[in-house]
């Protein structure tokens, strides 16, 4: 490869924010039970930026990023930075920034948080952005000037990341009271001179180059919609205080979008070319090019978690060479949806730890590649050949392939997938079976994980206790968990989950095909972090993993007890899954794996058997013609765990956080008997949704927002049911939270769902004098 005579340079979008120990998160809680005072959660963020910065440029990278770092999200931190804090927030961010900031992020008693949704199609969720035509927006860069001046003045090259204008409108949503129609992007006009201001400051600072990501270009646009790029650009890349911008798309292919910003006047883009590479490359020459420009080329794979092909990634930033004025090297998005150190893993077999590369490993390839790019394959020889070497090991390792769990797959037909009963006949069989009052309550699964619970999980790992001293304890905590249900008059009960770390990688951890990670840390949501499980071969269950609890629970009391599995598409959606076959054919190994689980459950005397799916919705590809294909296999692979059940077993599925208008129709499909979702932070908005499409079958839209601390009241929980009531028949209405209840405290817990059964019988007695 002839080397390019521009120097070449190493970069990434953005790192892991939580450190080797989740520093962050520890500081954060700390500083919200009064552990940890303000000045302390600062160093802590300022000493986790530095040793991200220190490890980047270790690795090689050229230019790191700055503002990339969030004490809750970034969608907020732009919120902030904008000047949108929502009316109720204005007392408590102007009487202090950091609390009015996390009053935002989590709510407080007295004041709702900012709704929370998935980011794109990934499982970080961010704060949704609340305006109107009354927002006024002002600019306020301090976060973001500081953070680049720390960079500077430890000697990088920094580059401020940005939520692009553009995206932050497409994220946001009508504030309270706002008409439901109201355009946010219609505030386009108001917010440019505000990022022109930011940008002037970040100029001012010392910034050369400023990165606006606008990753909903990605996605299906309106001609309304690209024009409202096309503008954003021409206004900011035309105007005279501005630094250099790159402009940066990732998780998909721009499409139209790409030949939209070629013509503005910006100084670079940065593509993703993991999710659709050939596509951009065709797209690239088809509009000549970008002359004069610098293109970021994401070639390292910034979502999951297998050893980039180097061979592969070398010829594509090859063919880029002719079409830029300059071509550096990239991940495909930022690092944040990846663990930190690969390194750290100790229990992963050798053979499949060399398969794989978390943060460190992929900040260190786009170093190699970059160095590949500049002086010719020589300069990285034996990189290359232990790249070759270790994909090899992978392609030809018989830890991938199991023959017998793929002749089952094989033999799987369209009846395997179908209930043997439709919904009116089954409801007749369930409502007999079961006996349940009308609005019958119940909540989602987990209850709170106390740090006795931690404790005595720790203890068990380090051999302070044994595995019969353990058990007693889980049985302690089921059998309290089942008392207070049946005190506070819940109808269908759960046994709480105290057994298990977390709803993915407690079955991952049974599953044949799957491995477990000790340190593979992922930020969710704010502190909430998730070791996602590896997927690295075929799926089989080779004994019941939940059989036992469940039944245990049920012998505790005369109600139903519902047994609780994670469906296959979360399963695959919040693990790393594996990039060598597609996700259908995955999705229906486990899928079977989870089939077996939830006979064996109905078989031990399971009446009520709950298959959570919340990231249907969020797997959803990004543009509409790939819609069709995904739903699929997605909803296939549910029928497929659940169509083996009688008629009279209930099965529900639950689903949170995520933009379902798009996928009513689907939900549908899944055929299953009841539905529970998020609904209180969005006002109910999913059971309209419902209506409109006719959703025949039974469903429990949230009344409790479980992510924010506050306590609702009985007169809260009571007016949310009511409004499902206009949507949904009593009939067919459930009450329940928006989500499980692992995160909260038991204080909380108590007082929300005394709260929530009162509004319960409320509303029933009002029902029942009407029909009166």
């Amino acid at each position: 490869m002839t080397p390019k005579p521009a120097a070449v340079r190493a970069t990434v979008y953005g790192y892991p924010r939580q450190g080797e120990n989740r520093e962050l998160k520890k500081a954060v809680e700390g500083y919200w039970k009064g552990r940890v005072d303000a000045d302390a959660l600062r160093e802590t963020a300022a000493g986790l930026r530095r040793s991200n910065w220190r490890q980047l440029t270790e690795a090689g990278l050229h230019e790191v990023p700055t503002g990339d770092f969030s004490y809750y999200d970034h969608v907020l931190d732009t919120t902030v930075m904008v000047g949108a804090v929502p009316a109720r927030h204005g007392a408590a961010v102007e009487a202090d920034a950091l609390d009015g900031y996390f009053a935002m992020a989590r709510g407080t008693q007295d004041t709702a948080p900012l709704e929370m949704t998935k980011w794109f199609d990934t499982n970080y969720h961010y704060l949704v952005p609340e305006l109107g035509p009354d927002t006024v927006f002002a600019a306020d860069s301090r976060k973001q000037v500081a953070e680049l001046k720390e960079a500077l003045a430890l000697g990088h090259c920094a580059r401020p990341v940005l939520v692009g204008p553009v995206t932050y409108l497409l994220l946001a949503k009508p504030a309270p009271g706002v008409a439901q129609d109201f355009e946010p992007l219609t505030l386009l006009d108001r917010l440019l001179p505000v990022y022109a201001e930011v940008l002037a400051d970040l100029r001012a600072a010392g910034a050369e180059w400023v990165q606006l990501d606008e990753p909903a270009l990605v996605q299906d646009r309106t001609p309304i919609e690209l024009d409202a790029a096309a503008r954003t650009y021409r206004e900011l890349g035309g105007a005279a205080d501005r630094p250099k911008l790159l402009v940066a798309s990732y998780f998909g292919r721009l499409g139209d979008a790409l030949g939209v910003l070629a013509k503005t006047p910006v100084d670079g883009l940065a593509l993703d070319f993991t999710a659709s590479g050939a596509a951009h490359l065709e797209d690239l020459a088809a509009v000549g090019g970008l002359p004069g420009k610098r293109l970021v080329a994401g070639v390292v794979n910034g979502r999951n978690i297998w050893i980039n092909d180097y061979q592969k990634s070398l010829a594509t930033l090859g063919t880029l060479l002719g079409l830029a004025d300059q071509v550096d090297v990239a991940a495909s998005c930022s690092l944040l949806h990846v663990p930190l150190d690969a390194a750290a893993e100790r229990g992963i077999d050798p053979e499949i730890a060399r398969w794989l590369a978390f943060a460190r490993q992929k900040t260190a390839e786009i170093g190699v590649l970059a160095r590949g790019l500049a002086q010719g394959t020589g300069a990285i020889a034996a990189e290359l050949a232990a790249n070759r070497a270790d994909l090899a090991s992978r392609s030809g390792s018989t830890l991938t392939r199991d023959p017998a769990v793929r002749a089952r797959a094989a033999a799987v037909t369209d009846a395997d997938g179908r209930r043997s009963q439709p919904y009116a006949v089954r409801a007749v069989a369930q409502r007999a079976q079961l006996g349940l009052p009308l609005l019958p309550t119940t909540t989602i699964g987990s209850f709170p994980q106390t740090s006795e619970l931690r404790v005595a999980r720790a203890d068990l790992r380090a051999g302070r206790i044994d595995a019969a001293g353990y058990e007693e304890r889980i049985k302690d905590e089921i059998r309290e968990v089942l008392a207070f249900q049946e005190k506070t008059g819940l109808d269908v009960l759960v046994h709480g989950e105290p057994e298990r770390n977390d709803m993915v990688q407690y079955f991952a951890e049974q599953l044949t095909g799957c491995l477990a990670t000790q340190h593979g840390w992922v930020q969710s949501y704010g502190t909430r972090y998730v070791r996602p499980p590896i997927l690295a071969g075929d799926i089989s269950r080779p004994q019941p993993m939940t059989v036992r609890w469940t039944t245990y629970a049920q012998a505790q009391t005369p109600k139903p007890v519902k047994g609780m599995l994670t469906g296959p598409v979360t399963m695959l959606a919040w693990s790393f899954v594996r990039d060598d076959q597609p996700l259908g054919d995955t999705a229906r190994q486990m899928a079977l794996a989870l089939r077996d689980e939830v006979n064996d459950l109905e078989a031990a005397g399971t009446s009520v058997i709950q298959v959570d799916e919340p990231a249907l919705r969020e797997t959803l590809p990004l543009r509409a013609a790939e819609h069709a294909a995904y739903l699929a296999w997605a909803t296939e692979s549910f029928r497929l765990t659940t169509g083996g059940v009688r008629p009279d077993t209930q099965v529900h599925t639950h689903m949170c956080y995520a933009e379902f208008g798009d996928i009513v129709r689907a939900i549908d499909d899944l055929d299953a008997d009841v539905i529970s979702l998020e609904a209180a932070r969005s006002h109910m908005q999913v059971a309209d949704e419902l209506a409109e499409h006719g959703y025949p079958r039974e469903a429990g839209p949230g009344v409790w927002d479980i992510h924010s601390p506050r306590v609702p009241g009985t007169g809260e929980a009571a007016a949310l049911l009511r409004k499902g009531l206009e949507a949904i028949p009593a009939e067919r209405l459930w009450v329940n939270p928006d989500c499980g209840l692992k995160t909260r405290g038991w204080p909380e817990t108590r007082a929300s769902l005394e709260n929530l059964v009162a509004a319960a019988r409320e509303v029933r007695a009002e029902l029942a004098s009407e029909r009166s």
